[in-house]
């Protein structure tokens, strides 16, 4: 996972992390049950995802927010767009309503694999963090499942 993510931040799109958390870091801040790799025939990792609690208020238990990393050498190949669609199908079974993407407008790929999977652009983010020391913006992207949360 580790080298993925890697993979992730030497592109400058994909992440404001200028380097990969320890792994009890990671792993603290992201839902265990909800997280899943993407393996080739031979067992190596070709992509991940997993979720974020947006808040600890019992209020937005229901709202999560999405990472999803694909090696290198499988991008383009539909290993994002199977590992998210999966994601979405095991959170609305964990009663998850809400699914939300903090994207760069520049990593277009990643905005059209959301967009493609339901996903809407709700809000511009202008100079919302530095990278790099360069002021970068953030679509806000979310999901509302038709299945969950809608009584």
């Amino acid at each position: 996972m580790r080298r993925i993510y890697l993979e992730g931040i030497a592109t400058g799109q994909a992440t404001f992390q200028t380097d990969a958390p320890q792994w009890e870091d990671w792993d603290k801040s992201h839902l265990s049950d909800l997280r899943y790799v993407a393996l080739t025939d031979d067992g190596n990792m070709a992509g991940w995802v997993a979720l974020s609690p947006v808040s600890s208020r019992c209020v937005y238990a229901g709202v999560a927010e999405v990472s999803v990393y694909v090696s290198e050498e499988f991008r383009g190949k539909k290993v994002g767009q199977a590992l998210l669609q999966h994601l979405i199908t095991e959170s609305e079974k964990a009663n998850l309503w809400t699914l939300q993407a903090g994207i760069f407008p520049e990593n277009e790929a990643s905005v059209k694999l959301h967009e493609k999977l339901g996903f809407r652009i709700i809000g511009y983010r202008e100079r919302v963090a530095k990278q790099y020391g360069v002021w970068r913006n953030v679509y806000l992207l979310e999901r509302r499942s038709n299945a969950v949360g809608i009584d």
